[in-house]
């Protein structure tokens, strides 16, 4: 009986699935890690439970943040000297530009903040025109340039909701007029829909989605249609859920863990961006994993008598999912943290007849409000109780 058991307990030990996870963190970065550039002291205290005494994760991770006025790199080595941890998979809102290859030897304009000639060049835009080469080549253009009209009390984002106008209504063609019916527009690419983020200071500042509202309403205003985007990017797109998707199997491939990751945690501050973008997100696994169940397929053909009822794969090129390959995780969980955009005192109604979800929409235009997709999994105190609760969730403890 002895030798059965020694001979069992080396069988259960030699076993390497038991150290391996099938999950996978997706960490927003401010008001979940950071404020500004100070880190949130929950963070440290998160970190050490994910990392080995190598300082490497024990978990596939990766950092999802909407900002975009630096490279990745850049981000990724402000978060490792602000953490003290090796920070490598970092998104930002522009990183699935990478996917839109049939844009990147077409000549773009570039409108933002930071170094934009070389975020767009690293991501694979050949051609590349910025709002500063526009003024340059058409001064006559940007009636709000500070050496010309000196007293005007105007922002620099002006000249660039005056130049963008320019481009979509003349079709790139600055030397022309305004033509207000020309129908469709240049393809435009948005990458962060923020309505607010969270800094240093006590309450949310303006994201890039305010400047997305004026462009919108602008353009309307001017033509009476509506603004039409190729593509909206960053939280919560499923573009960018699908990109993390893909970075986490990366992970897995590259340290050779056999077992699948199937699951996913999404934690973060904002309840129209993180939590709505990872609860869409799991709402596309959940439907993919119906498309390809046969049982349901026949529950609910024998339901309804026919198959037209059931989802189809949908007709049109998802470029997201031919460039990625199909992903391996089922489900994606949100996590709202409560130290940063989301404030419990304030967010939540008094009545209790009412709930989180029954908030103000700050979404973006394009993404109808969805009570379901603003009501987070799990809320807790902050990213540290978020990572108690996902290994206890997940029975995993970190080797």
């Amino acid at each position: 009986n002895s030798t059965n058991t020694h001979s069992l307990a080396d069988q259960l030990l030699s076993l390497p699935l038991q150290s391996q996870p099938g999950f996978g963190l997706l960490f927003d970065i401010d008001g979940v890690l950071v404020r500004g550039k100070m880190p949130i002291p929950a963070a440290k205290k998160a970190f050490e439970k994910l990392v080995n005494s190598q300082g490497q994760f024990v978990v596939p991770v990766v950092f999802v943040t909407n900002a975009g006025n630096c490279l990745r790199q850049t981000k990724a080595d402000q978060l490792s000297h602000i953490l003290g941890v090796s920070v490598n998979q970092v998104i930002m809102s522009h990183s699935p530009l990478r996917m839109f290859k049939k844009y990147h030897e077409k000549c773009v304009l570039v409108s933002g903040q930071g170094p934009v000639l070389d975020i767009a060049k690293n991501l694979g835009f050949e051609k590349v025109v910025s709002v500063d080469m526009l003024r340059e080549s058409f001064p006559l253009l940007d009636m709000v340039d500070h050496n010309r009209r000196p007293k005007l009390p105007v922002r620099y984002s002006n000249t660039n909701l005056q130049l963008i106008i320019d481009i979509l209504l003349t079709n790139g063609n600055l030397s022309t007029t305004h033509h207000t019916q020309m129908s469709p527009h240049l393809p435009l690419l948005a990458c962060n829909m923020d309505l607010m983020w969270m800094a240093e200071a006590q309450s949310p500042r303006f994201g890039h989605g305010t400047f997305l509202v004026c462009l919108e309403n602008i353009y309307k205003k001017i033509t009476g249609k509506e603004l039409k985007y190729e593509a909206l990017m960053g939280k919560p797109s499923e573009l960018t859920y699908h990109f993390a998707e893909y970075l986490i199997r990366c992970q897995a491939i590259e340290k050779q863990w056999k077992l699948p990751i199937t699951s996913l945690y999404a934690i973060g501050d904002n309840l129209m961006t993180d939590i709505y973008g990872a609860n869409l997100y799991n709402r596309y696994l959940e439907e993919r994993v119906t498309r390809k169940n046969p049982k349901t397929v026949a529950k609910m053909v024998a339901a309804t008598g026919s198959t037209t009822a059931m989802p189809q794969e949908e007709e049109i090129d998802n470029t997201w999912e031919s460039e990625l390959a199909p992903p391996s995780a089922t489900s994606c969980k949100s996590v709202l943290v409560c130290t940063g955009v989301y404030n419990p005192n304030t967010e939540v109604p008094s009545d209790a007849n009412h709930c989180i979800k029954e908030t103000v929409f700050h979404g973006h235009r394009d993404f109808r409000f969805d009570p379901a997709l603003v009501e987070p999994v799990h809320i807790v105190q902050d990213v540290a109780g978020a990572v108690d609760l996902i290994l206890e969730q997940e029975k995993f403890v970190p080797q």
